[in-house]
C-alpha cells in the first residue's frame, strides 16, 4: 500500500482541541505505527471500524462536476476528533488509517479541461489508476474482518469500494445508494456517473438499490436501463416520496433492505441528495439531514452492512468559509452508523 499516507499519533494530537473535564475521539482513536504491518495490525485489533479519506475530485471533473471533493477529507476528520467520547460512542472502536496519496494525480488535471474529449479520456485513466489502489486498501480491511468507513472522493470510488469488499468476502456483494442520481451509466470510460454499472458489468456488484432518485436528472437511457435489470437493481424516486407523497420513507426504507439484505453490502451516500451542501452538484431541493441520518442508522443495523461511503461533499466550495460544517455534518453520520453497528443487529 505504497500510496496510503498513515495517519499518525502526532497528526490526531494536532487536530483535537483538549479540554478539561472532556474526553474527544481524537484522543482515543487508534492510529497504525509506521513500523507495523497494516494487515496483520488491523487483524490484531479490536476495534472495528476503519477510516480512510480519498482527497481527489477526479472522477467528478471528468462527469462535468463542479471540484472540490478533495477537501472533504480534512474537513471530516477534524470535526471527528472532536466528536465527545462517551457512553454512546467511542472513539476508541475507530482505527484511523490515513488517506490516499493522490498528489500525482491531482497534479496531472491541474490543466486539463473537461470539456476537451482527450483531456476527459485523461481524467478517466487517472480515475482508472485510483481505482485500483482503493479497492486494494479496502480489500485488505475487509479481509482483516473490520468494517471501513470511507470519506471523500466522488462516487467513481464506489467502484473501488464494491470490488475491494468483494474481494475481501469472496464474493459479489449489494449495494444502496442514497442519491439523486444513479451513477450507472454507459461504459464510456470511467468518472463519477458509472462506478456502479462498471461494478455491476465485471461481476462485483449483484444487487444493486438507488434510493431517492430525482426525476429530473435522470436520463430517459438510465431509466429504460433500469427496466430491463429490475432483478437485480431497483430504485425508488424523491418525488414520489416528499414531492408526490405516494410512497412512504419508511416503508421505502424496509423495500430496500429486503431487497439487499441477503448478502454483504455497502451503504453509499452522495451527499448531493442535501439541500444547500456544498457538493459536486448541489441541489436546493432534497431530504432532509435528518432523514439521511435515519437512513444511515437503519441500513447500518443490519449484521451484512459491510462499509459505509460518504461522498461528493465539497467543503472548498463553500462560500460562507463554514468549512468545518460539511465535516461536522460527515461525523454526525459516521457516529449514527458506528451506533447502528454496535448496537444489536438485525439478522
Amino acid at each position: 500500500m505504497e500510496k496510503l499516507i498513515l495517519f499518525t499519533a502526532s497528526d490526531l494530537s494536532k487536530i483535537t482541541n483538549h479540554r478539561s473535564g472532556e474526553v474527544k475521539f481524537g484522543e482515543k482513536m487508534i492510529t497504525i505505527p509506521k513500523d507495523q504491518d497494516i494487515a496483520t495490525f488491523l487483524q490484531e485489533s479490536e476495534s472495528q471500524f476503519v477510516l480512510f479519506g480519498i482527497p481527489e475530485d477526479i472522477g467528478v471533473r471528468a462527469n462535468y462536476g463542479r471540484p472540490g471533493a478533495n477537501s472533504a477529507w480534512e474537513s471530516a476528520i477534524k470535526s471527528i476528533a472532536n466528536i465527545q467520547h462517551n457512553r454512546f460512542c467511542k472513539g476508541s472502536q475507530i482505527i484511523v488509517l490515513g488517506a490516499l496519496d493522490t498528489s500525482s494525480e491531482m497534479k496531472a488535471i491541474e490543466n486539463l479541461d473537461f470539456n476537451i474529449t482527450e483531456d476527459r479520456k485523461k481524467m478517466s485513466d487517472l480515475v482508472t489508476i485510483i481505482d485500483k489502489e482503493v479497492s486494494h486498501i479496502l480489500a485488505t480491511i475487509v479481509k482483516a474482518g473490520k468494517t471501513p468507513i470511507i470519506i471523500g472522493g466522488g462516487h467513481n470510488n464506489a467502484y473501488g469500494n464494491i470490488k475491494g469488499t468483494a474481494l475481501g468476502k469472496g464474493k459479489p456483494i449489494n449495494a444502496i445508494n442514497f442519491d439523486a442520481h444513479s451513477d450507472f451509466r454507459i461504459l464510456e470510460g470511467r468518472h463519477s456517473g458509472n462506478g456502479f454499472s462498471y461494478a455491476f458489468e465485471e461481476g462485483f456488484l449483484k444487487k444493486y438499490f438507488i434510493f431517492g432518485l430525482h426525476h429530473s436528472y435522470t436520463s430517459k437511457s438510465v431509466l429504460d436501463k433500469l427496466k430491463t435489470l429490475k432483478e437485480r437493481v431497483l430504485y425508488n424516486t424523491y418525488d414520489s416520496m416528499k414531492i408526490k407523497k405516494t410512497k412512504d420513507f419508511a416503508m421505502e426504507m424496509q423495500l430496500a433492505l429486503d431487497f439487499i439484505k441477503n448478502d454483504f453490502y455497502g451503504v453509499e451516500i452522495d451527499l448531493d441528495s442535501i439541500p444547500n451542501i456544498p457538493c459536486s452538484a448541489m441541489t436546493l431541493s432534497g431530504f432532509s439531514v435528518e432523514e439521511l441520518r435515519q437512513f444511515i442508522y437503519f441500513f447500518g443495523k443490519h449484521s451484512n452492512a459491510s462499509y459505509l461511503h460518504i461522498c461528493e461533499g465539497a467543503p472548498s466550495l463553500d462560500h460562507e468559509k463554514n468549512n468545518h460544517l460539511v465535516g461536522k455534518l460527515i461525523g454526525y453520520l459516521i457516529t449514527d452508523f458506528i451506533k447502528a453497528k454496535t448496537e444489536i443487529s438485525i439478522a
